[in-house]
C-alpha cells in the first residue's frame, strides 16, 4: 500500500523559514510525479510546487517562486519543500502527493492524483 507522511509543519513568524518532508512507503519515487499543495481555509487546494522524477522538471506557483525549493532524497524515499521568508499568505494546510505518471512537473501541479498524505499545518504570523 503506497503511503505518504508530511511532517515539518509548525507555526513561524513572517520572514521564517520551515522545511516540510514528505516520507513515501510501499513505493519509491522512481518515475514518479510529486507534488506539493497548499489548501488555506475556505480555499481550493493549489499546486504549489511539483517534480517529475522522470525528467526532472520543476514547478512552482508565482506566489512561492525564489522562496521555495522542492527537492528529493532518493535514498530516504523522501520529498522536501524548503520554504524560506514565509508570508502570513502561505498559512494552510500542506499536503504531499505522489503518481506513476508521465506528468512533467507543471502538469502534475495542475492536474494532480495518486496518493496523498494526511496534510501538515503551516501558520504564518504578521
Amino acid at each position: 500500500e503506497e503511503q505518504l507522511v508530511e511532517s515539518g509543519g509548525g507555526y513561524v513568524q513572517a520572514g521564517g523559514s520551515l522545511r516540510l518532508s514528505c516520507a513515501a512507503s510501499g513505493f519509491t519515487f522512481d518515475g514518479y510525479a510529486i507534488g506539493w499543495f497548499r489548501q488555506a481555509r475556505g480555499k481550493e487546494r493549489d499546486g504549489i510546487s511539483c517534480i517529475s522524477t522522470r525528467d526532472n522538471s520543476t514547478y512552482y506557483a508565482d506566489s512561492v517562486k525564489g522562496r521555495f525549493t522542492i527537492s528529493t532524497n532518493n535514498a530516504k524515499n523522501t520529498v522536501y519543500l524548503q520554504m524560506n521568508s514565509l508570508k502570513p499568505e502561505d498559512t494552510g494546510v500542506y499536503y504531499c502527493a505522489a503518481d506513476r505518471t508521465y506528468y512533467t512537473g507543471d502538469y502534475y501541479c495542475m492536474w494532480p492524483r495518486g496518493s496523498w498524505g494526511q496534510g501538515t499545518q503551516v501558520t504564518v504570523s504578521s
